[in-house]
């Protein structure tokens, strides 16, 4: 059974098996979640990802973490250059994360609120979209054993908390 939790903090400081980055199909690492892993853990992780890339929008890819106290980043691609992001591309970037993390052997991992910073799209509808697909991949056979939505600011994290107490019930 994998367990899943909601945690305000930065995503950076968790001490996991990975951490989902919020990329773009170029996976360049600008602003937002992107840009506080590359800070925090250091260039290499982009310059890994970027010789991967282009990738698919909703594809995800797996690099190292260099500095940082995880093993992988998983970098769902959730926008294209353009920066834009939709529902869809977040439920295929989402589920692509959780399928690297199987075939990697994965037992905790964290994400962030995919596509909701730079590319925009509604927090709410996010939390619905990332919850209900990681409950999804967890009635499956799945070593995962914990996810942890790890959200950077209040409305967020309640955004996230109060859909997953709604999937509970």
């Amino acid at each position: 059974m994998t367990k899943i939790e909601v945690y305000k903090g930065d995503i950076t400081q968790l001490e996991l098996d990975a951490l989902v980055n919020a990329a773009n199909n170029g996976l360049w690492m600008g602003g937002g979640v992107a840009g506080a892993i590359r800070r925090a853990g250091g260039k290499e992780i982009e310059d890994e990802a970027v010789k991967k890339g282009p990738i698919p929008i909703g594809e995800a890819i797996v690099t190292g973490a260099c500095k940082l106290k995880t093993k992988y980043i998983i970098h769902a691609a959730v926008m294209g250059q353009d920066l834009k992001t939709d529902a869809e591309y977040i439920r295929q970037a989402t589920k692509n994360s959780l399928l690297r993390a199987d075939e990697l052997g994965i037992k905790s991992i964290a994400f962030p609120a995919l596509g909701t910073g730079v590319g925009g799209f509604p927090i709410d509808e996010c939390a619905r979209i990332m919850i209900g697909e990681v409950r999804q991949h967890s009635a499956r056979k799945t070593g995962l054993k914990r996810v942890i939505f790890t959200l950077f600011d209040e409305p967020a994290y309640q955004a996230f908390k109060q859909e997953l107490d709604m999937s509970l019930n």
